[in-house]
């Protein structure tokens, strides 16, 4: 039978003929614009996930031996500018939260800027910040800002941030970490706040950014400025027993056969009498015969020793492993990036320095009972160590940064390293014939390739700028020079 079409079904089908391809891979159902709370989740897990073994390298808490590690054995170059990729998605965070009015996401936005661009000078010194992200908008070499401005409009940002919560903000959704408690948010801001203030105390004669009278602010405004005031305020990355929520280093080979504990770091342990060495790490097979209390079965290899001698060790039984639970337990411990036992620390070195009252002894104690709670060690073990190692009279300071030191295993990524390179506490060993770049500990990452091969004028203007032998990870940035 011969079909008759109307002039309107022709036209029909002629517009259906006009679609493109790709207007038939998209699902009406399902949503193709990413809100914010799905890129809350995102940009939550990225920032705080810094179970880093590289760190744990680097600040002599672990051996590989395996191979020769660069971050081990000092001899890095270049760093990469992938966290870029990750403020992209706080960008793409805050033009949804517009979009759809979610002014609730903006003070968030401003804390991961802040947390991401404080990432990023600590490991290069300047880098691009006023015109980072605006690829879009036609500029694809951005100018080098000095790292001085940067400090400053990350202080602003989080200052900014914690005016924006109040008791009236709404919850977030898609908050993994806090759960949507806006106050918790708050807390964290201003702690954070209160860590960058002290990675700036090589400045404190720097009137422009006042940083002593900025720290005693928050600390004496407290309804202003609330502060994390527990574990439970942490900063941090619960896992779970379920397929890509797992903890970091479940089923991780290498840090079941290849890694060890670090001599100098077991040896402060043992030295304090302290219990968290038996959360950290298993007996040395030589000691196995002693209990699991006895400070005597543990044992290490030295960071800054050759493979070959701190393998032959190993095969002697001399070596403490890591505590199986690092490897076997698919939730474990949570992955901390900002705890509150650094928060008292902080406290403490603010006191010490003179920067706000209190009581420094206080601030230590609830540090170091908050650090060994968060490893389940009991309230008596706890006096007992605070009454083996009270607060001292003299070399206070060198005694939170220990105490810092011990909290940070396998937390908080980078920034204990970060903390050692701006006091030289505690002292990270270079005694040993495998640590190269002349025995010298570095201080920065030398900037991207791409960089040279891409913004080669912007970024050659700040290497210039900032260091006078070139481009040098033993240079040191405007952050690390004392005013």
């Amino acid at each position: 039978m011969r079909k008759i079409y109307t002039v309107a079904t022709l036209l029909l089908i002629m517009a259906a003929g006009c679609k493109k391809f790709e207007d038939f891979q998209t699902d009406p159902n399902k949503s193709t614009t990413a809100t914010p709370d799905l890129l809350l989740n995102t940009v939550e897990q990225n920032a705080f996930s810094v179970l880093d073994l590289s760190a744990a390298l680097a600040t002599r808490q672990m051996v590989f031996t395996n191979s020769v590690s660069n971050e081990q054995y000092y001899g890095w170059t270049r760093a990469t500018f992938n966290t870029y990729s990750n403020l992209r998605q706080v960008v793409k965070m805050e033009q949804e939260a517009n979009r759809l009015g979610k002014p609730e996401y903006l003070p968030l936005v401003k804390f991961f800027k802040a947390w991401y661009f404080l990432k990023l000078t600590n490991t290069f010194g300047d880098v691009p910040y006023t015109e980072a992200l605006k690829g879009d908008g036609g500029v694809s070499s951005p100018v080098y800002d000095k790292q001085e401005d940067i400090f400053i409009a990350i202080l602003k940002d989080l200052d900014d941030a914690n005016a924006a919560i109040t008791s009236s903000t709404a919850a977030v959704q898609g908050d993994i970490v806090f759960g949507g408690k806006m106050i918790k948010w708050k807390q964290l801001i201003n702690s954070l706040s209160l860590r960058v203030l002290m990675s700036l105390s090589l400045k404190e004669s720097n009137t422009t950014l006042n940083i002593k009278a900025k720290f005693a602010n928050i600390v004496n405004n407290p309804d202003t400025y609330p502060l994390m005031t527990g574990n439970a305020d942490a900063g941090q990355l619960t896992f779970y027993d379920l397929q890509g929520n797992r903890y970091t280093h479940y089923n991780d080979n290498d840090l079941q056969t290849a890694y060890y504990m670090e001599e100098t770091f077991i040896d402060l342990l043992k030295g304090l009498k302290d219990p968290r060495l038996f959360t950290f790490a298993e007996k040395a097979p030589k000691y196995s015969s002693l209990p699991d209390n006895d400070f005597s079965a543990y044992g290490g290899v030295k960071g800054s020793a050759p493979i070959s001698e701190n393998n032959d060790r190993v095969v002697a039984g001399e070596a403490s492993k890591i505590k199986s639970r690092y490897f076997n337990n698919p939730v474990n411990e949570p992955s901390v990036a900002l705890g509150y036992p650094e928060l008292q620390f902080i406290l403490a070195e603010g006191v010490i320095r003179g920067w706000t009252g209190g009581n420094a002894a206080d601030y230590y104690n609830k540090g170091v009972t908050a650090s060994m709670q968060f490893y389940g060690i009991s309230q008596t073990a706890i006096d007992a160590y605070l009454t083996l190692n009270p607060y001292p009279v003299t070399n206070s300071l060198q005694t939170v940064m220990t105490q810092k030191y011990l909290s940070s295993f396998l937390s908080g990524g980078w920034q204990m390293f970060y903390e050692q390179r701006r006091t030289g506490m505690p002292v990270f060993d270079v005694s040993g014939a495998g640590v190269l770049n002349n025995k010298k500990i570095p201080v920065r990452w030398m900037y991207p390739e791409t960089e040279l091969q891409n913004n080669q004028q912007h970024v050659n203007e700040a290497i210039s700028r900032q260091y006078s032998a070139g481009d040098d990870i033993n240079a040191l940035m405007w952050l690390l020079k004392a005013e």
